[in-house]
């Protein structure tokens, strides 16, 4: 029997195994790098071991490490979670051979699927040797590890080469391991897949499907189970493909089997022989917990002959602190406050916590189960409107829309759905009432320690300032013998936390938490603005800002002041949460200033570059040619004096 598991991984998926295992009695083992130093992992586990560094590299992709803090630690079994190592046959055979016990596949089938060009070899598919421009449009993929990393798709036949160095380097960054492999990319399909569990006994379970196909830089955002829509012939069709890949990989433990679905076929993609972050909705639909299952699989346990029945639907929706108003910049800052009210949450961080630049930006997972998908739908999307999620910039407005898009209602949404629809489920909607809500909160508090409350003589309105949605409003009102009023809004109660307005004859209530500078009013985010802005805060025309904290990996080959680039032309790639992110020219101009150079660490808003376009440097001459004119003219009206 295993009685103390340490997890080789971090953040939302630690905490979960973590779970499971105190529900078992097993003790827990974190591991930790220095920037993890009070993560909640590491937190909530039984004991913790540090792994020196911060990177991924030096830290959670080091396998010797790992097992180097089992043995420490006293741990007699390992299961590495998702991402990291979790799908390298190696560490692995590493934690066999250090005696432990390995909450996985056999390493052998871990090879035979893990990385993708074998998986598709062993099932008669070759990967493109060759591009041309009929091939087009094709997909760059790294051959191990997911979660959209390592990941390009090439329209342009002259942007092979770039796409191909990216992915190399991102993969080699996230898995340590830079091979990659070309695809034709098929548009316009579902991403679906099959959830596998199998025993050292011969049984091997295809628990339904799965849809993942609203995805970002092929990164799945919702998951669902089942799939909506497919025929039965097409699941049998799936499950019958997900048993045989096990069969024929002598597979033990969870699995995912996925596929593209396009015409009514499936077409394999992987099989990605780990648990998946969206197994929730499997466990809910199943009444499963499968990480019970790996550890009883572990142990030599046997599954039933055939898997509960499926009940009800299932969503899961993925809470990131990325803008994805700003090409899913990813956010940094310190999470004030997380609460999803009604589902099933499963968090990585806490109310405190600080989110760096190494890991990836995923907070949590929110999970909404009911009896059929109309009824789950509504219920995750009521639930993440009334979250309370303060700190960073989050997804969460576009994941609340993404729900209640027709396409998705409807069940007729693939993998392009982002690239149709990001500006729509993006364009900003502020509540109009919440800056005057945020205003009457803090004249509540400050009326009653400075003010006494309302004065005989009649004042002048109270102005404050905010910034909502990337625009400046005010809010207006007044000190009365009848309280706190605002033109137009009849004011029934007002304190720090709660307002209620009545507009029209309808009464409003709105949650007001302040963190510094920092307002939410319900779900809308503002930030209070100084009476005179700080003039020195300005940037000059053409000006590249950093859009979030990272590392400059690469600057464009001979890039130097003085060159001529154009717009659109990338300039420099900064790494960040382990994606990386191009920083491109604005406008087609002239390099004046550049400040990056490789190994650079960067904080958001941090002066990259400086562009200057044609027009501005025409409106700088003719400056200048002015101030010489009047300078001239000067000295002339002193030498006719």
């Amino acid at each position: 029997m295993i009685t103390s598991v340490l997890v080789a991984n971090r953040g939302e998926i630690a905490c979960r195994v973590f779970r499971t295992c105190r529900e078992l009695g097993i003790r827990t083992v974190a591991v930790h790098s220095d920037a993890d130093g009070n993560a909640l992992h590491a937190r909530v586990a039984d004991t913790a071991v540090r792994l020196p560094g911060a990177a991924p590299a030096e830290t959670y992709l080091r396998g010797d490490l790992i097992v180097k803090a089992a043995l420490t630690a006293g741990a007699d079994a390992v299961h590495p979670g998702y991402g990291f190592l979790s799908e390298n046959a190696g560490f692995a055979r590493a934690v066999l051979d250090a005696g432990l016990v390995w909450i996985g596949p056999p390493p052998e089938a871990i090879e035979a699927m893990a990385s993708k060009t074998r998986a598709k070899k062993l099932i008669g598919i070759a990967p493109l040797e060759e591009v041309t421009e009929d091939d087009l449009p094709v997909l760059v993929k790294a051959a191990a590890g997911g979660g959209g990393r390592g990941m390009r798709v090439v329209r342009e036949l002259a942007e092979l080469d770039a796409a191909l160095e990216a992915a190399r380097a991102e993969a080699l960054s996230a898995f340590g391991d830079g091979e990659v492999f070309v695809e034709p990319y098929i548009e316009g399909g579902r991403h679906v897949e099959v959830q596998i569990m199998a025993d050292a006994h011969g049984t091997v379970w295809a628990l339904g499907t799965r849809d993942c196909s609203l995805q970002r830089r092929h990164q799945k955002v919702i998951e669902e189970a089942p799939a909506p829509g497919l025929s039965q012939e097409l699941t049998d069709t799936l499950h019958r493909l997900a048993v045989r890949a096990a069969h024929a990989t002598g597979y033990r433990g969870a699995g995912t089997v996925e596929f593209l679905v396009a015409d009514g076929r499936a077409h394999f993609l992987e099989m990605n022989t780990r648990l998946q972050v969206e197994h929730p909705v499997t466990e809910a639909v199943f009444g499963l917990d499968l990480v019970a299952l790996q550890i009883r699989i572990a142990e030599g346990g046997a599954l039933d002959d055939e898997p509960p029945r499926a009940r009800g639907h299932a969503i899961e929706a993925r809470l990131y602190a990325e803008d994805p108003a700003r090409d899913w910049a990813p956010q940094t800052g310190t999470l004030l406050r997380l609460t999803v009210p009604g589902v099933r949450l499963d968090k990585g961080y806490d109310d405190g916590d600080p989110i760096g630049v190494h890991y990836d930006p995923m907070l949590a997972k929110a999970v909404a189960h009911a009896p059929t998908r109309a009824e789950a739908i509504r219920k995750l999307a009521g639930a993440l409107q009334r979250a309370d999620v303060h700190g960073p910039v989050t997804n969460r407005d576009l994941l609340v829309r993404s729900l209640r898009h027709e396409e998705f209602t409807t069940g007729r949404m693939d993998t392009g759905f982002y690239d149709r629809h990001l500006p729509e489920l993006t364009a900003p909607d502020p509540e109009p009432y919440a800056p005057l809500a945020a205003a009457l909160a803090d004249a509540h508090g400050r009326s009653r320690s400075r003010f006494g409350g309302w004065r005989n003589l009649p004042s002048q309105p109270q102005v404050k300032r905010y910034a909502m949605a990337g625009e400046e409003h005010e809010a207006r009102y007044r000190h009365t013998r009848a309280g706190l009023t605002a033109d137009g809004v009849r004011v029934v109660h007002a304190d720090a936390r709660l307002v209620v307005l009545e507009v029209d004859g309808v009464r409003r209530k709105f949650e007001v938490a302040r963190y510094g500078d920092q307002v939410y009013v319900n779900a809308t985010a503002l930030t209070v603005l100084p009476r005179f802005p700080d003039p020195a805060a300005q940037h000059a025309p053409g000006s590249l800002l950093a859009p979030m904290p990272g590392t400059v990996v690469r600057v464009a080959d001979g890039l130097a002041v003085g060159a001529a680039v154009r717009a659109g032309e990338p300039l420099l790639w900064l790494e960040a949460m382990k994606m990386e992110h191009k920083i491109a020219a604005p406008a087609s101009g002239t390099l004046t200033a550049l400040h990056a150079a490789p190994g650079r660490q960067v904080e958001v808003g941090a002066l990259l570059a400086v562009v200057e376009t044609v027009a501005e440097a025409v409106a700088e001459a003719v400056a200048e040619t002015v101030a010489e004119a009047v300078a001239e003219s000067a000295v002339q009206e002193d030498q006719d004096q």
